[in-house]
């Protein structure tokens, strides 16, 4: 059973509704119709019925298991503007507002997720990470003692001798352009989160990566990284979490004992945290194309989930997402 295979499972054990603001979008009815045919989750597509109804026949799909919600009609609508209302007040949001921003599919749906009706959302077929981050950090708000949404990319490697089995866990790829040390310390905590959650880890052994494995090397870069592994162990002092180190010390054993003799992590570690995005987002895209590795991305850190697509997704894609989104939230 190959790690996607795992979270469909795992999606099946616990089926949650996740909401789909793109609901009109061709590839997300298709998604939509294929997912709950799956029995992965309970797909909610948003948007006017009519129209999805006319996506759906032009496709060849049946919307069976399918909700749909037309945030212009939805009864809950008047109830969403209020909780809006009543968590941006402060920010300056009149009550009117409010309703006009809940009469947009993507607000309506970062709603849903706030107040319960759905469990977690995706979206990024046709709108920008920020169209759907700028609610949800607005609404839902990052989880209890996080400062920093981030992404982790899960990295199937043809390889069976790295990480477990093969798979790793790559933080941040995505989001955090520069982070800080604090920063770089959550993202550290939310990657082993989602590596015991998705990816099924019994046991999380996070490698925090620079130029420099245990004083090698003299720079403000590695000072960062060095200062990230202190204020993580104090953030998670159960978590096994070693660094700074270089990725040939964290990934190989014989390197690993040479380099870093008593380190815990050092040679076995199933999760690699970056020490900014340049060097995450080029080395998830040369795993990939250089050596044939598969990658899925979720973001981490908001108290409830909520997934970017690519623009340039296909229909997998977005089962993909959603099932994984639907783990995210049991």
């Amino acid at each position: 059973m190959n790690m996607m295979e795992k979270i469909y499972a795992k999606a099946r054990a616990d089926v949650k509704t996740i909401a789909l603001p793109e609901g009109d979008e061709p590839r997300t009815v298709k998604a939509a119709a294929e997912v709950a045919r799956l029995g992965l989750a309970r797909p909610v597509l948003l948007g006017d019925a009519e129209k999805i109804g006319a996506v759906a026949r032009d496709a060849g799909v049946a919307l069976e298991g399918v909700a749909i919600v037309d945030p212009a009609q939805d009864p809950k609508s008047a109830d969403y503007a209020e909780a809006l209302y009543e968590l941006r007040k402060a920010k300056g949001l009149t009550r009117e507002e409010a309703a006009k921003l809940t009469s947009d599919a993507m607000y309506h749906g970062v709603l849903m997720v706030k107040l319960g009706d759905a469990h977690g959302l995706v979206s990024g077929a046709t709108h920008t990470t920020g169209d759907m981050l700028r609610p949800a950090l607005q609404i839902i708000k990052t989880a209890p003692g996080m400062k920093v949404v981030s992404s982790s990319f899960l990295i199937q490697c043809q390889n069976r001798a790295l990480g477990e089995d093969g798979l790793l866990v790559y933080a941040d790829c995505v989001v955090v352009p520069c982070p800080t040390a604090e920063e770089l310390a959550h993202i550290a905590v939310s990657a082993a989160e989602t590596a015991r959650k998705l990816c099924g880890f019994e046991e999380p052994r996070v490698a925090m990566l620079s130029f420099s494995t245990k004083g090698s090397a003299k720079h403000e870069l590695v000072d960062k990284v060095k200062k990230a592994v202190e204020i993580a162990h104090r953030l998670a002092p159960e978590l096994m979490l070693d660094g700074e180190m270089q990725p040939d010390a964290a990934l190989v054993p014989e390197i690993g004992a040479s380099k870093a003799p008593d380190s815990p992590v050092a040679g076995r570690a199933n999760v690699l945290i970056f020490p900014d995005l340049q060097a995450g987002n080029i080395c998830y895209k040369i795993t990939q194309r250089v050596a044939g590795a598969e990658a899925f991305a979720v973001l981490q850190g908001l108290a409830k989930p909520c997934n970017d697509l690519s623009r340039g997704c296909s229909v997998e894609d977005i089962v993909n997402t959603i099932a994984m989104t639907a783990v995210q939230a049991q």
